[in-house]
C-alpha cells in the first residue's frame, strides 16, 4: 500500500464518505482550492493505479468506488505514523499522554480497560 498525497487523501475522504461517484459529482465537493475536472479525473487515476480505487464503467462515463477501508488505511499510515514518531511506537505511551492532558477520564480509561478485556 502506497503513502496517498495530501490531495490523494482529500480525494479518498470524498469517496469514503459518498461510498461511489462520479468525477462530476464530487467536484463540487472541492471548494478551496476548487478542482478542475481534469485534475480530479488525474487524482483518482492515480488512486485507482495506486490499487485504492476501482470503477464500473458506464458507457463512456466512470462511477469510482474505493476498495481499501478509510480504517486499513488509517491503522495502516495514520496511526502507525503517529504512535512511531510521537511515542516511540508504543500505544501505552499514547494513552498515557491523552490521560496525563485530560483528553481521557478516568472513567474513560476504565471502560476502555473493560474493552479490551472483553474483545470489542
Amino acid at each position: 500500500m502506497d503513502k496517498l498525497t495530501n490531495k490523494e487523501e482529500e480525494v479518498m475522504q470524498v469517496l469514503w464518505n459518498l461510498q461511489s461517484a462520479f468525477v462530476k459529482d464530487m467536484l463540487p465537493l472541492f471548494t478551496e482550492p476548487k478542482l478542475h475536472y481534469n485534475t480530479l479525473s488525474t487524482i483518482i487515476r492515480n488512486l485507482e493505479e495506486k490499487g485504492y480505487v476501482d470503477h464500473r464503467q458506464f458507457g463512456n462515463t466512470y462511477e469510482y468506488f474505493p476498495i481499501v477501508s478509510r480504517e486499513d488505511y488509517q491503522n495502516h499510515f495514520v496511526l502507525n505514523k503517529v504512535v512511531g514518531n510521537y511515542f516511540n511506537d508504543s500505544y501505552k505511551d499514547l494513552v498515557a499522554y491523552f490521560a496525563k492532558n485530560e483528553k481521557v477520564s478516568p472513567d474513560d480509561l476504565r471502560e476502555i480497560i473493560r474493552m479490551i478485556e472483553e474483545g470489542e
